[in-house]
């Protein structure tokens, strides 16, 4: 068959058969039978196709995957399940539902990025700011023990310097820097508002 099937309004029983008997050639590899399938349903498939994904240039895009599938899906099309174009809207239908989810399963994925995104970022700021409240109070709580204290605490803490470490550096004996140390932890706590 070399002339395109014609494409009117609704295929007649002869239109019907020549369609089956096309798509029976297409399934033994015959190119010239697909041209001519391709002629008399790429029409109706684009139409199917964009009526679902609403936007032209993605429907031709679902109308060559549908057709390649119909080369591809010859030899699987049963007359007796329904008619030619009715196999091929239902793939059309198909291709077309899959290819909005697709888009739509895409941008789902982007804003739910762009949230984390969003909430990682005020995250991160409200951790910098609860950090620099925290060192503040700290700093606050610091000036309010005594010098020796004081020096006891920033040696171990901020220099991690061990017990005996800080005794050899503030020349005092061990036992003093520990009493020293165990004081002004103490008020530390309290004044942080720590509860034990």
């Amino acid at each position: 068959m070399s002339q395109p099937i014609p494409f009117g309004t609704r295929p007649g029983p002869s239109d019907r058969t020549a369609l089956v008997e096309v798509v029976q050639q297409v399934a033994r590899g015959d190119k010239q039978a697909f041209s001519t399938l391709y002629d008399a349903l790429a029409p109706m498939v684009f139409g199917i196709v964009v009526k679902v994904v609403r936007d032209r240039a993605q429907s031709e895009e679902v109308t060559q995957e549908v057709m390649i599938d119909l080369w591809r899906q010859a030899a699987r099309y049963r007359p007796e399940a329904g008619g030619v174009t009715t196999w091929a809207a239902t793939i059309a239908h198909r291709r077309a539902v899959d290819r909005v989810r697709s888009a739509q399963a895409a941008t789902d994925r982007e804003q739910a990025q762009a949230a984390r995104a969003h909430a990682t970022a005020f995250d991160e700021v409200a951790e910098q700011v609860e950090t620099r409240l925290e060192s503040e109070q700290v700093r606050r709580c610091l000036r309010g023990l005594t010098e020796l204290q004081r020096q006891a605490v920033s040696l171990a803490y901020y220099q991690g310097l061990t017990y005996r470490e800080v005794a050899v550096a503030l020349r005092a004996p061990l036992p003093t820097i520990k009493t020293r140390m165990r004081d002004g932890l103490i008020r530390l706590r309290d004044c942080m508002g720590v509860s034990t």
